[in-house]
């Protein structure tokens, strides 16, 4: 089992991976075999070059977004992140609580992250900037 201290340690290196539009950074902590899935993708995503290739257009999309751990709560294999995402959009920051587990292989790297937040405040402010685009 992780530690909550190991987790804390893990997340201090990981989620600032999340930021800046770097994804071979950030699909650095995944296994080759890992399996990905966030609200955007339900069904998810096996193996590292289809999470690349997911995590090159989420991160260009949102290069200055900014995570940061909440609580670390250890369980088999990996832990439960409890994050605050404060993602910009437009002119607005919008802040967002979620979960997701991370479950590690033998070597230390992520086989396994599952994304679990509410994304209607994320989904209202885009609709409203594109309804604000159409009545100018």
């Amino acid at each position: 089992m992780t530690t909550k201290e190991k987790a804390r340690e893990f997340a201090s290196r990981w989620l600032p991976a999340w930021t800046g539009n770097d994804p071979g950074k950030l699909v650095d902590f995944y296994s080759d075999d890992a399996f990905y899935l966030d609200p955007a993708v339900p069904g998810g995503i096996q193996g590292k070059d289809n999470l690349l290739a997911y995590f090159r257009k989420l991160l260009a999309q949102n290069p200055d977004w900014v995570w940061t751990q909440l609580e670390a709560i250890p369980m088999e294999g990996g832990f439960l992140n409890k994050w605050l995402a404060r993602i910009p959009i437009g002119p607005n920051l919008i802040e967002c609580v979620g979960v997701c587990f991370v479950q590690f292989d033998d070597g230390g790297k992520i086989r396994r992250n599952e994304v679990y937040f509410d994304r209607t405040p994320i989904m209202l402010e885009m609709s409203r900037l594109r309804q604000a685009k159409k009545d100018r």
